[in-house]
């Protein structure tokens, strides 16, 4: 008797999503925000070159794949656009550029040599830099036009294509020193500042809303409650900005602006931080909550990694300038979540790999974007 066995065709990139683009920013700051806390051995650093490594090859791999969805599926990458659900998530592309480039150079250099880890970050720096200037102002543009979204539609995911400048703010200091000295680099100092004062503000206009709805609305739906951890990225990256800027300041812009800018690393970065802890609080809360009412993993959980690597990086600018140990051991903590969070993101996300569940049509769940479907998968 001869058994006939039904096979499911394996699912192509038709599925693959801007989010995908999530797990190589989450990869990346693990690398880089291990290499700013102050701990030094060989083995740490051995091991944050094989995550800057892994990082690079998933953005590799992840732009050929993007490509070839929009080669060969247009009509879904068209119908991504549209959806106010999916949309914000093409800021994404941006950080990750930034997130790999900053890496490269933080991390990569003891690799592939300081000249080629410079060059690597310089192009993937303006590169993200000019999408990301792009997402901030196409993504609202679409919102505003094309999207339907009901008044409980706010998310923490619109913060997405506005913090791509507050990345480029944070990681283009470090390419100041190998600017030519004088205009050049005043001029890096003050458009990151720039940058800075973009983002940050556009945040300052979303956030309100985004708590608006959680109070007035209730809880996010179960898959979208890890994207609470959003919040953190724009708060604990103008925190890491402020006090990289202060470091690049010195020698690049004149005299009486660089101590103030000293200054409004500290006198900015500790308050914004402990909004940062207090949201993480929250944010944490919610999620536990989430779990005991039967979350499941979705794509949304990277959410628990790069914002949350921001924040180490700003606490371990704020030890820089403060010289105070606190700051370092909060950094530390900090980092020690956020490997914990990526290494179950990871393990989760390789596991639906393999099964081919994650490359599938997202699953219909009950959404605060109505006419559209939450981005689970």
């Amino acid at each position: 008797m001869s058994t006939i066995h039904s096979t499911r065709p394996r699912p192509g990139v038709r599925h693959l999503g801007p989010n995908w683009y999530a797990t190589v920013m989450g990869t990346a700051i693990v690398a880089s925000a291990g290499a700013a806390l102050p701990a030094r051995s060989p083995l740490l650093r051995d091991a944050y070159e094989a995550v800057w490594a892994l990082a690079a090859l998933a953005l590799l791999a992840l732009l050929v794949a993007r490509a070839t969805h929009w080669a060969r599926h247009p009509d879904q990458a068209r119908r991504h656009l549209a959806d106010p659900a999916v949309a914000p998530f093409y800021g994404c592309l941006a950080m990750a550029l930034m997130a790999v480039g900053g890496a490269t150079l933080s991390v990569g250099s003891g690799v592939i040599g300081e000249r080629a880890a410079v060059a690597a970050d310089v192009v993937l720096w303006t590169g993200g830099t000019v999408i990301g200037l792009g997402a901030a102002a196409a993504i609202p543009y679409l919102m505003v036009t094309r999207h339907k979204v009901a008044a409980d539609g706010a998310s923490p995911v619109w913060l997405l294509p506005v913090v791509a400048p507050m990345v480029s703010a944070a990681l283009g200091p470090a390419l100041v020193p190998h600017l030519p000295a004088g205009q050049w680099r005043s001029a890096m100092v003050l458009g990151c500042y720039a940058l800075f004062g973009m983002s940050l503000l556009a945040t300052l206009v979303i956030l309100p809303a985004v708590f608006s709805r959680l109070v007035h609305h209730g809880p996010l739906p179960l898959a979208l409650t890890p994207t609470l951890f959003l919040v953190l990225g724009p708060l604990g990256q103008s925190t890491t900005a402020v006090n990289n800027l202060a470091d690049a300041a010195q020698g690049a812009v004149a005299a009486p602006y660089a101590p103030a800018m000293a200054a409004f690393a500290v006198l900015y970065g500790v308050p914004v931080m402990g909004f940062a802890l207090l949201w993480l609080a929250l944010a944490g809360a919610m999620v536990v909550r989430a779990f005991r009412q039967g979350m499941g993993f979705a794509m949304t959980w990277w959410a628990f990694t790069f914002p949350l690597g921001t924040c180490v990086t700003g606490a371990a600018g704020l030890a820089r300038h403060t010289g105070l140990p606190a700051f370092t051991g909060l950094a530390t903590g900090l980092y020690a979540l956020l490997v914990v969070a990526w290494a179950v993101a990871a393990a989760r996300t390789l596991r639906g790999l393999v099964s081919g569940r994650l490359l599938e049509a997202p699953r219909p769940a009950p959404s605060v974007l109505p006419r559209a479907t939450v981005r689970t998968t």
